[in-house]
């Protein structure tokens, strides 16, 4: 039943998306750069909320993109950290290690809602405070998801609750262990919740929420021209000030996006000390 459950939701989204192409080439076809996507939804769906912006930046730009989406967010991890990417859309934690280990700047974040991590729990479950979680399997999308995991197991363990974790690739995953009782709770954010159907927030309650932070941002490798970063920061804001583009950037969660500042956004959650959390190469 979890099976078939997870494989209608998957299907759903693949038939909703059919017919879009990750790949959008316009401008400079010689030199299409790479966006990449953390998986923080099925893959298909951030395909699907990632096509039409970049169509329209593209063709606002003059600049030729090629939309990636990697299966997981370990996945992710791996080709960030070989410096691969052109652009990508990461999250805090990913936005540290970048700029530490390969140099990317943060370009856009949004500025209409801050980033909050959440525990969610079966409203009609046992789970009724952090201290019954002890000793409980908890779900979260991947080790190093930051709000929805390296955080909220950082603030765990900072209150002597034990838990055991299990990884399951996406945000929606995490919501739907949580409601079919695979396990007792599970780590999400407040930007994939909202997102969530009806019918599955209406049976999941909020637990606890983390301190807020900035939100994920868009970055661009150091190979990346001032020019040609200029260029799609002014394109990027401009079209998000479009009434006629609200849908579509909300999809992407930056409906209101904003120049994105290293020092100012990013710099202080180095204090955290999230390494000693963190799990490189793992599934």
């Amino acid at each position: 039943m979890r099976k078939l459950l997870y494989f209608c939701y998957g299907l759903y989204l693949f038939l909703a998306v059919l017919g879009s192409s990750p790949s959008i080439a316009a401008g400079d076809v010689n030199k299409p750069y790479s966006v990449f996507i953390v998986p923080q939804l099925a893959p298909v769906a951030s395909y699907k909320a990632w096509t039409p912006v970049l169509k329209k930046l593209s063709e606002a730009t003059g600049l030729a993109f090629d939309l990636r989406v990697e299966s997981s967010i370990p996945d992710f991890e791996r080709v960030l950290a070989t410096g691969e990417p052109d652009f990508a859309f990461m999250n805090p934690y990913h936005m540290i290690v970048a700029k530490r280990d390969k140099r990317y700047t943060p370009l856009l974040r949004d500025s209409k809602k801050m980033l909050e991590g959440m525990l969610v729990v079966r409203k009609d479950g046992e789970i009724k405070s952090l201290a019954d979680l002890n000793g409980k399997t908890l779900s979260f999308p991947a080790p190093n998801a930051f709000a929805a995991s390296l955080l909220i197991r950082a603030l765990l363990a900072k209150q002597n609750i034990n838990i055991t974790p299990s990884y399951v690739k996406t945000h929606s995953n995490v919501y739907r262990s949580v409601l079919l009782q695979d396990v007792s709770a599970g780590g999400g954010v407040n930007n994939t919740f909202q997102r969530e159907p009806d019918d599955v927030r209406d049976q999941l309650q909020i637990l606890y929420v983390t301190p807020p932070t900035a939100p994920h941002p868009l970055a661009a490798s150091s190979t990346i021209s001032e020019a040609v970063r200029a260029k799609v920061i002014s394109a990027f804001i401009k079209l998000a000030t479009d009434p006629a583009n609200a849908e579509l950037f909300d999809a992407i969660q930056m409906p209101m996006p904003v120049p994105a500042d290293y020092v100012r956004d990013y710099q202080s959650l180095e204090a955290l000390g999230l390494d000693k959390f963190a799990v490189t190469g793992s599934d």
